[in-house]
């Protein structure tokens, strides 16, 4: 209660929405200076920016160019090198990592491999079949003298592989295989090859690895990651990334001493919530060109927050923009606002893009450097691994439609 000689406090003010995106935007190496005056190495940036997704698409790549314009060489020869490595982490969902976070990102993968086996044991696979099959993998993989492809495993596994018929098929376990394999590299005993080694294709052989280590704290330990990675973000938009239960998520940010951002849900680091006082948005813009399931957009898979309200009304591809969670189409984003929409045509090795805003040189500059990047190093672009021309041709054509 307020009196006449106690005057009321002034509330803090919630933060300009124009302040927050660019912000986001600065924790995800997306504003100048980047691009740096020379590459940071892919574990750098992946370690600072966040793990990329994969999903059999060119986000891995695209997340390294935009923010430190890695060259794919570059980005192929740390995943030969193991510096960087594609591995199931968060939620089971397969990231590319760097080096230092493999026992932290297998550590979370754990809990999926495990529900994956549990589908084989109500198919009526005994206990201990799983374990018997996996140490018949590894001997396999012991005596083979390259990474073995899937169907090369299951003919020299023989009948050890169990046949689960319509009924596994129908739970997305036709075989014991995948459960055996998912559990063993989910443990660090053995990884996939990519072929030709590259990060946006799916197709992998398999071998002998030694990555075994558990992360005790693995939860705190994501949470000070995430919350670094974006600068701030809910409770639940942690929970959307981690899988988390709320007690769960609750302890994992227990120790983190995270602070509230007046007038929103949104909770940072003490130490990014006085940078971000002090943090002025460029004047300029500073356009970036990403993928749609792009860190920025997808740690705190939060597109309303991207959006002018303008544009939160635009119809692109049968949806409304505002009433999306995640893009169906790659993003152009200025200052962490999203400002447009593209794909990549390999027919016409083009880039097709529009804006919401009026373009200026900047942006077709942008646009331009990353059309010479897909064109020349990546060959073509997918989102994802069911991503062909075909079924790109109407998101090209909806996004040729667009008018500001």
């Amino acid at each position: 209660m307020t009196t006449a000689s106690t005057p009321a406090s002034t509330p803090t003010p919630k933060p300009p929405p124009e302040k927050l995106r660019a912000w986001w935007a600065h924790r995800q190496g997306l504003l100048p200076p980047t691009p740096t005056p020379s590459p940071s190495p892919p574990a750098n940036t992946l370690a600072a920016t966040g793990w990329a997704r994969s999903v059999g698409g060119a986000n891995p790549y695209v997340t390294l160019f935009a923010r430190s314009r890695t060259s794919r060489a570059a980005a192929d020869d740390a995943a030969a090198a193991l510096d960087i490595h594609e591995l199931p982490s968060a939620r089971g969902c397969t990231y590319v990592l760097p080096a230092a976070d493999y026992a932290l990102g297998l550590t979370l993968a754990r809990p999926g491999a495990q529900a994956a086996v549990k589908v084989l044991t109500r198919l009526g696979v005994p206990d201990g079949e799983v374990d018997r099959l996996a140490a018949q993998v590894r001997t396999v993989l012991d005596e083979a003298s390259t990474p073995l492809l899937p169907a090369e495993l299951r003919e020299r596994l023989g009948d050890a592989v169990r046949n689960l018929g319509d009924e596994g098929r129908k739970k997305g376990a036709s075989t014991t295989l995948p459960a055996t394999l998912g559990v063993l590299q989910a443990a660090g005993e053995i990884r996939r090859v990519p072929a030709g080694g590259r990060l946006d294709q799916q197709r992998f052989a398999y071998t002998r690895w030694d990555a075994t280590g558990t992360v005790a704290d693995a939860g705190p330990e994501l949470a000070r990651r995430y919350f670094a990675w974006t600068g701030g973000a809910s409770l639940a938009q942690f929970r959307w990334f981690s899988g988390f239960g709320a007690r769960d998520a609750k302890a994992a940010v227990a120790d983190l001493e995270l602070v509230e951002v007046a007038g929103t849900d949104l909770l940072m680091r003490r130490e990014d919530a006085t940078a971000f006082a002090d943090f002025e948005p460029p004047a300029e813009p500073s356009y970036a060109l990403v993928c749609w399931i792009d860190g920025l957009i997808l740690l705190r898979r939060d597109l309303a927050s991207m959006l002018d309200a303008a544009d939160a009304r635009r119809s692109v591809v049968g949806h409304t923009l505002g009433g999306l969670s995640d893009l169906a189409t790659q993003a152009i984003v200025d200052r962490g606002r999203l400002v447009g929409l593209w794909e990549y045509d390999p027919g016409a090795g083009e880039i097709v893009w529009a804006s919401f805003v009026r373009p200026d040189d900047a942006l077709r500059a942008a646009v331009a450097e990353t059309q010479d990047y897909v064109r020349d190093q990546l060959g073509d672009l997918r989102g994802s691994s069911m991503d062909t021309a075909k079924v790109r041709k109407p998101r090209i054509e909806a996004i040729k439609a667009l008018k500001l």
